[in-house]
Order: C-alpha cells, then sequence, then structure tokens
C-alpha cells in the first residue's frame, strides 16, 4: 500500500494527553490552555483509555444546572468506548469514519499504546497529496487513442 494512503504519513505525533485520574476542572483548563476540543485519556502506562471532549465537558454544566458543581476525576466524565485506528490504516478508511461520525479527531494505536492522532484536516492533507501525486503523473501515450492524443496538442 502507497504510504501516501496510510494515518502514519499524516498523524500528530506529539498528541496531548490527560491522565484519568486528573481532576476534571484541570483538564478543562488544560483543553482550554492548547486550544483543543478534546484529548485521549490515559492510564499510568499510557495505554489509552478514554478520550475526553469539549461535550463530555458540557454535561458538567447540564449536570450543574440541577445540583452543585460536580467534579472528580476524568474518568467520571470521559468517553470510553472510543473509535481508534492503527498507523497502518488506509486514509480513505479514516476518510469514511469522519462521515459516518460527528467526531473531529481518531486516536492512533498500536496494541492499547497511543501513538497519534489523526483529525478531519489531516484527512483533507492527505486528500491534497493524492490529487498532487496522480496530477503529475501522465499516462503513456501508448495507451491513448488517436482522439485522446489529438486532443492533448
Amino acid at each position: 500500500m502507497d504510504i501516501l494512503h496510510t494515518v502514519q504519513h499524516y498523524m500528530t505525533q506529539n498528541v496531548v494527553t490527560i491522565q484519568k485520574d486528573l481532576n476534571i476542572y484541570k483538564a478543562i483548563d488544560k483543553l482550554l490552555h492548547h486550544r483543543i476540543s478534546g484529548t485521549p485519556v490515559v492510564d499510568d502506562s499510557d495505554n489509552m483509555v478514554g478520550i475526553l471532549t469539549e461535550k463530555d465537558c458540557l454535561r458538567i454544566m447540564a449536570n450543574g444546572s440541577f445540583h452543585e458543581m460536580p467534579g472528580g476525576p476524568v474518568s467520571r466524565y470521559m468517553t470510553e468506548d472510543v473509535k481508534t485506528v492503527t498507523p497502518g490504516t488506509d486514509i480513505f478508511v479514516v476518510a469514511d469514519l469522519f462521515l459516518k461520525n460527528h467526531f473531529r479527531r481518531v486516536p492512533v494505536l498500536e496494541s492499547k499504546k497511543l501513538v497519534g492522532q489523526i483529525s478531519r484536516s489531516d484527512v483533507l492533507a492527505a486528500v491534497q497529496d493524492i490529487v498532487n501525486v496522480k496530477q503529475k503523473i501522465s499516462p503513456p501515450k501508448e495507451y491513448l487513442s488517436e482522439e485522446m492524443k489529438s486532443s492533448l496538442k
């Protein structure tokens, strides 16, 4: 498979993460500080155990309107059922995943270890590269019909 068509070529490797036992309000501070809308949650061995998104954090506000502002560890609020891909996943599979779901990023795992993250904009960059490569490749003239050859002149 062409490397231009795989996640490993486009994923971000230096991903901001948070620990599952971090206080939720400190986690929100980290999201705001880094200007990100979500981040993978890892355990002490850097295995991914979930993801914390702005939407997860907004649930705290919804619950807080009925009760005192809740708190606690990230593990109480994170989403545990997370779609992931591997570095060798075809970029078109990831594009399809984004089209069928509402999320903006997908964690990249090898076993349970987080090795990166791929976003919608990363997939767009891949599409752009693929289009640019295809435009640079011209078909051999012997495969062209006479009509096609004359249109190229």
